[in-house]
């Protein structure tokens, strides 16, 4: 009895950071319930903040000091648990600021004056006002960012399925909350609920067979038994092969892509930014750690698959990249195609590999958040400007906005001295060094492919004549920051990058 209560005790010090964003959800609950509508916003911003920053503090401060495996084995605070956290925590503070984006006096003026003056496009002009009419989205937040925390963490397959759950059911909701083309928003939201729903449905059935071949669910304890049962039970691969079919779901590999597309178009411009960086993040984190840890004994049966997926997803994106008329959609399959980079790193196995997989992570998620939060500002109509043919002559009307974009495209790109170039380098690199030269090869023709289509968003803002009534609404100091932060940090990263480089190096080891 008393073994049994050990191993199931609580290192709360360890866990403390996922702690704190789970009361701060709560009580951004309870603010929603019972507080006045008029101060709900600046209750809701600044709890959400506060909660975010004393988080990342406790996990810098006093998380890392207690590093091990805790909850009964279930959760492992490790280097990597550790690196993925501070990133998720991180992105989210900026993704926040995005979202809480709100107009009022001048800039409500200006935006009118950009033709929001009927009463349609006063509707649709609130999409900007994400989080000053729509309150809820803040604890919805904190609670897929608590969810997203426990997801690489999770050393046990039920622990990640729950995790999985707390992430994506208030991602379902915050998709369905745009109030421009509102039913483009929901359905959107039905569609990632349902594909979800299924996608969670085949990663609890792969966990089942899991533990009907290995007698348990913990990754240690899986990577215990495989080698006695590999050859011998026909449960386990396909238990595996399921599992991952739930994780690739999530980061929108090929050919488990199909929702990305419409959720990214649909979701409101600032949430989709946070999507796309923090649920990447979290989920390649639960992938390097399945992987990894609970099945490098079988690595010979799932790294050729994984390979073909890689491969799927760097051309399918590439590809369908260039066909793309909406920037929203545009920057979708771009995400596509660098969930086919960072498998490139994933299937090369070894510290360096684990090491790249981080910094792209981290590069990648503070390119997105600006690039999103930019398209937000970009209005045409009183309605967000998301064809590309109202970005023509934007470089020449606002010469900032178009140029800081621009920088970002560059990024994405991968041109030397962005975090993009470095990122690249770091997962290619990898898999050169453990025999997957071809899948460099591979990735690098994909990343041309995708220039191609970076560079021709750059000539249409500046070398095309102005269409339409197109503006830039003047944003508040907190999507000025955003967007500053993301560009800045994507500069240092290709400037600087060794600090980062080095800690993810130093980070890369799992506790098995």
């Amino acid at each position: 009895m008393s073994d049994t209560f050990t191993q199931a005790s609580f290192m709360y010090s360890a866990i403390s950071p996922m702690l704190v964003i789970f009361a701060a959800g709560i009580i951004g609950v309870l603010i929603e319930a019972f507080a006045p509508r008029q101060v709900r916003y600046v209750a809701q911003l600044a709890l959400t903040l506060i909660a975010l920053v004393v988080s990342f503090l406790t996990l810098v401060l006093w998380a890392r000091h207690h590093q091990g495996l805790t909850a009964g084995n279930a959760v492992a605070i490790d280097g990597v648990t550790l690196m993925l956290q501070g990133t998720v925590l991180t992105l989210a503070f900026i993704a926040v600021l995005a979202m809480a984006e709100r107009f009022g006096g001048s800039q409500a003026d200006a935006f009118t004056q950009s033709g929001a003056s009927t009463p349609g496009s006063v509707l649709e002009a609130d999409a900007v006002r994400l989080g000053a009419t729509t309150t809820e989205i803040f604890p919805l937040t904190l609670f897929a960012v608590a969810g997203m925390m426990l997801f690489p963490a999770s050393n046990n397959l039920i622990a990640m399925f729950i995790a999985l759950e707390i992430l994506s059911l208030p991602l379902y909701i915050l998709t369905g909350l745009a109030r421009r083309r509102r039913l483009l928003s929901q359905e959107a939201s039905l569609k990632y609920f349902l594909l979800g729903a299924f996608s969670s449905a085949f990663f609890l059935f792969g966990s089942a067979l899991v533990f009907g071949a290995t007698k348990t669910l913990n990754l240690s304890g899986i990577a215990d038994a495989v080698p006695a049962v590999a050859g011998l039970d026909n449960l386990l691969v396909p238990g595996l092969m399921l599992i991952a079919v739930g994780l690739l779901f999530k980061v929108a590999a090929v050919p488990f892509h199909s929702w990305t597309p419409d959720v990214y178009q649909g979701a409101p411009t600032p949430v989709t930014g946070f999507m796309a960086a923090c649920t990447k993040v979290a989920a390649f984190g639960a992938v390097l750690r399945v992987f990894y840890v609970g099945f490098d004994g079988l690595k010979w049966n799932w790294q050729p698959i994984l390979a073909i997926i890689a491969v799927l997803t760097m051309v399918v994106g590439a590809v369908l990249t260039v066909t793309q008329t909406d920037m929203k959609r545009l920057l979708a399959y771009s995400s596509i195609t660098h969930a086919g980079f960072l498998l490139v790193g994933v299937v090369a196995l070894d510290r360096a590999a684990v090491s790249g997989t981080l910094f792209y992570l981290i590069a990648y998620g503070f390119t997105t958040i600006a690039a999103f939060a930019i398209i937000a500002m970009v209005r045409s109509g009183g309605s967000e400007a998301t064809h590309l043919s109202q970005w023509a002559g934007l470089g020449k009307q606002h010469p900032v906005v178009a140029g800081v974009y621009s920088f970002l495209m560059l990024a994405f790109t991968g041109i030397p001295l962005t975090s993009g170039f470095t990122s690249k380098f770091a997962v290619f690199s990898a898999a050169v060094g453990n025999g997957g030269a071809w899948l460099a090869v591979i990735g690098v023709l994909a990343s041309a492919v995708t220039a191609f289509v970076y560079v021709r968003v750059i000539v249409l803002m500046y070398f095309s004549e102005p269409t339409g009534d197109t503006t830039v609404v003047m944003p508040s100091p907190l999507t000025g920051v955003a967007v500053a932060a993301g560009t800045l940090i994507t500069l240092l990263l290709g400037i600087v990058p060794a600090p980062i480089l080095d800690l993810a190096n130093h980070s890369a080891l799992f506790i098995r």
